[in-house]
């Protein structure tokens, strides 16, 4: 009893140095047993411990004694942390380490107890806790399921075999609204202007409490929100204005970048996110995304169990009454058709549109936009992605500078070349080389060598330490990437003075304007740390591409070709190759020794080209009247003006444009109310007839 006593006192001796207090034998040389706090009455000690834990106090057993005399503490005393079970505001926890009982539970280790006690850290490690967003998006899932089928229905009406309609703006709007909608719902917003409904109210104390606090009138967008908006809905005015596909490709593209850039910034701290964090993060969104698909069922898994039985009934009733009604609907239908013949007719036309696969095609966007919308929604509530940015400037800079350093030293030489040859005009040709030659053979080196200088200088300032020297060599080094920029776009434009232009010509022109643009930008980044970068860039590109956008590429083609190709059927025509030209000298902007006479590519462009290509088809002589027909090619053959099988009809001046009719005829096909397209309008009304010839 003596050994085991004294184990027991060793360790509440350690327990009472955790404590902060001093062991028995220290206590009793110190004061005696009168200064030992284990020395109270045992009542005392009682009414401690049940005023502690809201109980009655009651007797508790007699303690051992040490060899010493001491009274000893209970075994099963444990030692006390340095941040109690206690809560802050006063009253006790129950949801720390102490179980009600009053003894020491120890199934609840110490730091894991959580939100339910603050006295604690929570584990490091653990289990991710479910975020507030979350809960919200499950309590509201009726409200988010019925919005996102919405949507889905939404979706299918505007972009069914409509993907350039007048929809489509009011397509971009609504996506917007229903993410700022359920956004609201769960409580993403910014804080300035969250409402009640949409997340916690602040605590409410002293003499304002017990009123209701209102957060604002209405959930309000982050600062700078509204340029990601008119961007996107700017965007969807000019898909609806172009027959361009490539214009339109990308402007589909551009909405969705910037409403997943959109999403981000309500969602994260995206202050100090910079070019490579943006693009990261819209990847993790986009792809953690697939594995929310699930969430809508086992979301209305855990609705329904919360949810108030008579709902679940009614839901039930509407599915029963769409089943009986839906047959029902179809018998009616079918006896009214036969009853009027001209209510007949305008239901077979209707049959006849529709088809088994054009209704898989409806079902398959509503469930994309469904479960898409809300999946992207859930992962957004997770809150999943890091939004910390980690300055990994750790880099020697000694590294940078001898690598930049060797560049620059080259491109200080060959800018010197390019300033004395190209732009003073005192560079000598090589034997056999003409300036279109030249032109074309260096610009996609110098392209690739101005986008190679761009990722070195991102690279430079991103990953290595800061360094006056390394500044400097990136300066220089951009200095000449502006020189290579200048560089390529003569070369491209000399290009052009000898094969007119072209869509890839024009793309070039505008890709050099915003790389020159976007280095602007790095050069201020590199003597400004805090230079908002990435906001820049998005700018820029943001402005400059609704420009291109906005200017119809092809019709610019259609008027530079066709002003410099001949007006009339002949094989030589002096007179339009003296006017394409300028004069007989082959002075003026363009040096080409031949007017155009690419017709192959001018029957490649769009409907944008049509206010250009439809009076010059005009003057050479086509029968327009073929565009009224049902196949415009058919007609042009049944006329003799058309043959499929020769070349020259197909490619050549005298048939080309019947092969453009017909592509314009199939543009137009399903042309209406819902699928309007200002460029396809504008088209259609060029082959109005304006005499009786026509």
């Amino acid at each position: 009893m003596i050994g085991t006593e004294q184990s027991v006192w060793v360790d509440n001796e350690k327990d009472a140095q955790y404590m902060g207090g001093n062991p028995p034998s220290a206590r009793s040389s110190a004061g005696g047993a009168g200064e030992d706090p284990w020395q109270q009455p045992d009542g005392n000690r009682a009414g401690m411990q049940g005023s502690m834990q809201g109980q009655t106090p009651q007797a508790q057993p007699l303690r051992s004694q040490s060899p010493q005399g001491h009274i000893m503490p209970p075994p099963m005393v444990p030692p006390v942390p340095p941040q109690g079970p206690w809560n802050p505001a006063g009253p006790w926890n129950p949801a720390g380490p102490w179980n009600p009982a009053g003894s020491w539970n120890p199934s609840v280790p110490q730091g894991s107890q959580g939100a339910g006690n603050p006295g604690y850290p929570p584990a490091q490690g653990g289990a991710s806790a479910e975020t507030e967003e979350t809960r919200r998006m499950k309590e509201n899932h009726g409200h988010i399921a019925r919005w996102a089928l919405a949507y889905g229905i939404f979706y299918a009406f505007c972009m069914y075999r409509n993907g350039s309609g007048l929809t489509f703006p009011f397509f971009v709007a609504g996506s917007l609204l229903f993410f700022c909608l359920v956004m609201a719902k769960v409580g993403i917003c910014d804080k300035r202007g969250c409402t009640a409904a949409s997340g916690p109210e602040p605590p409410q104390t002293g003499a304002g409490a017990g009123s209701k606090v209102s957060w604002g009138a209405k959930p309000i967008l982050k600062r700078g929100s509204l340029f990601y908006i008119i961007a996107m809905m700017l965007l969807g005015i000019s898909t609806f204005c172009t027959d361009d596909n490539i214009i339109i490709f990308f402007n589909k593209l551009g909405v969705f970048l910037l409403l997943m850039s959109l999403l981000l910034k309500q969602c994260f701290d995206t202050s100090k996110w910079k070019l490579g964090k943006y693009l990261g993060s819209i990847c993790i969104l986009v792809a953690a995304s697939i594995g929310e698909l699930g969430r809508p069922f086992t979301d209305r898994a855990a609705y329904n169990k919360n949810k108030d039985k008579r709902t679940d009934r009614k839901f039930w009733y509407v599915a029963l009454g769409l089943l009986i009604g839906v047959p029902l609907l179809l018998v009616v239908l079918l006896l009214l058709a036969s009853a009027d013949a001209v209510f007949g007719q305008m239901t077979a036309e209707l049959l006849k549109s529709i088809s088994l696969a054009g209704i898989f095609n409806v079902m398959f966007r509503i469930a994309l936009a469904f479960f898409g919308s809300y999946a992207l929604t859930a992962y957004l509530c997770k809150k999943g992605i890091n939004e910390t940015v980690t300055d990994r400037r750790r880099g020697e800079p000694v590294l940078a500078i001898t690598v930049t350093g060797l560049l620059t030293a080259l491109y200080l030489f060959f800018s010197v070349i390019q300033i004395a040859g190209l732009f003073l005009g005192k560079l000598k040709l090589p034997e056999g080389y003409t300036y279109a030659m030249y032109a074309r053979q260096g610009f996609f080196q110098l392209l690739a060598v101005s986008l190679l200088n761009l990722v070195i200088v991102l690279v430079c300032l991103s990953f290595f330490r800061e360094s006056r020297i390394l500044k400097g060599v990136l300066a220089v080094m951009s200095f000449c990437t502006f020189i290579m920029i200048a560089s390529s776009f003569l070369r491209m434009i000399m290009y052009i003075r000898y094969y007119y232009l072209t869509y890839m010509r024009i793309l070039v022109l505008w890709g050099l304007a915003l790389l020159a643009v976007l280095f602007i930008g790095v050069v201020a980044n590199i003597f400004k740390e805090g230079f908002p970068l990435f906001r820049y860039c998005m700018t820029v590109v943001a402005v400059l591409y609704l420009a291109l956008s906005f200017a119809h590429p092809d019709l610019i083609i259609a008027r530079v070709n066709v002003a410099n190709a001949p007006h009339t059927v002949s094989d030589s025509g002096q007179e339009d190759k003296d006017r394409a030209e300028g004069d007989t000298g082959g002075s003026g902007f363009f040096l080409a020794k031949e007017p155009y006479q690419d017709y192959a590519y001018l029957r490649t462009l769009s409907a944008d080209a049509a206010p250009v290509l439809v009076p010059y088809l005009r003057e050479l002589g086509y029968h327009m009247e073929a565009f009224r027909e049902e196949d415009a090619l058919a007609y042009a053959a049944s006329l003799g003006v058309w043959d499929s099988g020769s070349k020259t009809s197909r490619f050549g001046q005298t048939g080309f444009g019947y092969d453009w009719m017909r592509k314009m005829q199939n543009r137009l096909e399903n042309f209406g109310i819902r699928t309007y397209n200002v460029s396809r309008h504008v088209a259609r009304m060029q082959f109005i007839p304006t005499n009786a010839n026509n």
